[in-house]
């Protein structure tokens, strides 16, 4: 998700809700403690210098069970960061801790945002000798509900 998407949605919510990869919810008296700009550089496995840039949300969980964060504070927090950052409309990633600190992508499924799991990879897969395995696809598994007539132009 990038950032401009979390602005219209909050501008539209009432309450902020956050949802683990397990379905746990993040508890309602968490706190946004940062939200940061943070930049890459760095080297690939093929010697190619790369650059990459995110918006950084940290979340924790406060003893603080007085407070909610509202939707309208977080947009304000939001708008400071861009203004003083300078932060462009970049993808999120949410810092959490459960047990360690945990690094989430971000979506929303239209009630709560939901911290998606990220995966490492390795960005010069040809410079390393991986090969791309292909999906193999069994044929005769496939069932077409029409046919192509040749003249038709769908083939």
């Amino acid at each position: 998700m990038k950032l401009s998407q979390i602005k219209t949605i909050l501008s539209q919510l009432e309450k902020i809700y956050f949802q683990l990869p397990n379905k746990d919810l993040v508890p309602s008296h968490f706190h946004v403690t940062e939200v940061g700009k943070i930049t890459k550089d760095f080297i690939d496995c093929g010697g190619k210098a790369r650059k990459e840039e995110v918006v950084n949300f940290q979340l924790w969980n406060a003893n603080d069970y007085n407070h909610r964060l509202h939707p309208e504070k977080l947009l304000d927090i939001i708008t400071l960061s861009e203004r003083v950052l300078d932060m462009g409309d970049l993808e999120i990633e949410v810092e959490y801790q459960a047990d360690t600190i945990g690094k989430y992508g971000l979506d929303f499924d239209g009630n709560h945002f939901l911290l998606t799991v990220k995966q490492t990879d390795c960005l010069a897969k040809d410079n390393c000798g991986i090969t791309i395995e292909k999906p193999k696809v069994n044929l005769s598994k496939i069932q077409s509900s029409t046919s192509c007539d040749p003249t038709s132009g769908c083939c």
